[in-house]
């Protein structure tokens, strides 16, 4: 898969997970969240009012801080192909 042809399945695979109205549950949500700001090279400190969500996010990043930015596009149009199907 090329560069764009990468970048197109991962925007495609965002768009369907912001379109969605059913509820993700939150080891779900954690693992997007982490990918797509590995994904997007964000590296914005978690932000939330509740200390325990932002530990919960930092703990997310953690585990992939080693990952590219590739593989981190690739892991999240995995993780939402196998949720939506």
């Amino acid at each position: 898969m090329s560069t764009s042809e990468l970048d197109i399945a991962f925007f495609e695979a965002v768009e369907r997970v912001n379109n969605s109205t059913d509820p993700f549950p939150a080891d779900f949500l954690l693992r997007l969240y982490a990918y797509y700001k590995r994904a997007t090279n964000n590296d914005d400190k978690p932000s939330s009012k509740r200390p325990i969500i932002n530990a919960f996010k930092m703990n997310a990043l953690l585990q992939i801080q080693n990952i590219s930015p590739e593989e981190a596009k690739h892991a999240y149009i995995k993780l939402v192909d196998s949720y939506f199907n």
